[in-house]
């Protein structure tokens, strides 16, 4: 077994010969958070390797963020260190499927969450992140929304406009395992904690928190919170950025089940063998490519 301090001498040589950057999500394990050049969440990450001047994004995530850092960075060569890290929710609609619903609805606006494939995203007419779909779905003029596939961020865009959410039946399954039952027990058993929770969780968890947001306003709550113990509701990764940028306060995950396991199955090793070999680039058709930025642009547009 390579150890840590070598593969970390490696990594920061690879990067300078290749003028490469290494983004890490929020959900990544530690040792991928602390060599990373930017954490943050999808959406974010692709912001930023658009903006960078490296040749080369190494993405630790799942593939549909690296897909949307290519959509947004053609020229750049992208990487994915684990062909196997996916999203099962990106997995649970593809482009004809949602063809075929939008026949059912030709009326609707497809919002299409940035969760899902560059396809899907082709396929759709405008994007959104958790943190401003409320927003994205108020700025359409469309009456009706096809919602695609997040059911549970449906239901919350739902409950927050006037117009008619038509949901798709997909969900994450890292975030939907928590139940409401769940945050009663902890709320019973620690009153004054704030629970903070990811709106991709059960409309019944997201009714019981205290705080509902993105990955980015959960580290900005818990940051700005006179609490000095917090409950997280969101994917386990997070705990360990939370507590290194707070040190004097204590982050307790909601339930034992959020923990993805597409997020962990990148590692030091893979990162720099995936800068060694560059064998699993991310290539998108040209034609897919733009429709997909469109969506994201509008996204952009809607949400300034």
């Amino acid at each position: 077994m390579v150890n840590k301090e070598r593969l970390i001498t490696d990594l920061n040589k690879l990067k300078k010969e290749k003028n490469a950057i290494i983004l890490g999500h929020n959900y990544q394990i530690a040792e991928i958070h602390e060599i990373a050049d930017y954490l943050g969440d999808s959406l974010g990450l692709s912001q930023k390797a658009a903006k960078t001047e490296a040749d080369v994004i190494v993405f630790c995530g799942v593939k549909f963020m690296a897909e949307s850092a290519k959509i947004l960075s053609p020229d750049k060569t992208v990487l994915l260190p684990e062909k196997e890290a996916d999203c099962p929710m990106a997995g649970m609609i593809d482009r004809q499927s949602l063809q075929k619903k939008k026949e059912e609805y030709p009326d609707a606006t497809v919002v299409c969450y940035v969760n899902t494939t560059a396809e899907v995203k082709a396929e759709s007419d405008i994007c959104c992140t958790s943190s401003n779909a409320v927003q994205v779905v108020e700025s359409l003029d469309t009456k009706q929304v096809l919602f695609v596939p997040d059911k549970n961020l449906g239901n919350y865009v739902n409950e927050r406009t006037d117009k008619e959410v038509i949901v798709w039946e997909g969900y994450c399954s890292t975030h939907h395992r928590v139940t409401p039952e769940e945050v009663k027990k902890v709320r019973d058993k620690y009153p004054q904690n704030p629970i903070l929770v990811h709106p991709e969780c059960d409309p019944g968890v997201v009714e019981l928190a205290d705080y509902v947001g993105s990955t980015a306003g959960i580290l900005d709550y818990a940051s700005k919170s006179d609490s000095k113990q917090l409950i997280i509701g969101t994917e386990k990764g997070i705990i360990h950025r939370m507590q290194r940028e707070n040190p004097g306060k204590k982050f307790y995950l909601l339930s034992p089940r959020l923990i993805c396991p597409n997020m962990k199955k990148i590692n030091l090793k893979k990162v720099r063998d995936s800068l060694i070999k560059e064998e699993m680039k991310i290539e998108i058709p040209e034609e897919i490519r733009i429709k997909a930025q469109q969506a994201l642009d509008r996204m952009l547009k809607a949400s300034k």
